[in-house]
């Protein structure tokens, strides 16, 4: 069951000033190591160790992925890639220039398969 506390919007300039809305209370974030030994008490032969180990190779190997331009799936759960960041458009081609109009790179991630936004409505509660 999802947890939610109630918020209210103070902002001055927010055209949702005073409105109240739900967001939801995280009690606990899991690491690579919390995860792998949550995974391990999961009738699996591997150990949380043997498990550690082939996360953390994941993840390094889904950064040089997309560092190299290429996105990673991760099937039920989310397709990583790399996005960019602007500053502003430029008016041409001719005017666009990485140092006028990129500010950098982000990291995305989209849910797909079991972990779509419509999966997870109907399996989760609040």
């Amino acid at each position: 069951m999802i947890r939610y506390k109630k918020y209210q919007v103070t902002g001055e300039d927010s055209p949702l000033k005073g409105l109240w809305y739900a967001r939801p209370v995280i009690e606990e974030t899991f690491d690579i190591e919390k995860l792998a030994k949550h995974m391990s008490n999961h009738n699996t032969p591997y150990s949380s160790g043997v498990i550690k180990g082939v996360l953390a190779d994941m993840v390094s190997c889904t950064k040089e992925l997309i560092l190299d331009g290429k996105n990673v799936k991760l099937d039920d759960l989310a397709i990583f890639s790399v996005g960019i960041v602007s500053k502003k458009g430029a008016q041409s081609a001719a005017d666009f220039s990485l140092a006028n109009n990129v500010k950098g790179l982000k990291l995305r991630a989209r849910a797909t398969g079991e972990l779509s936004n419509a999966q997870i409505n109907l399996d989760g509660q609040l």
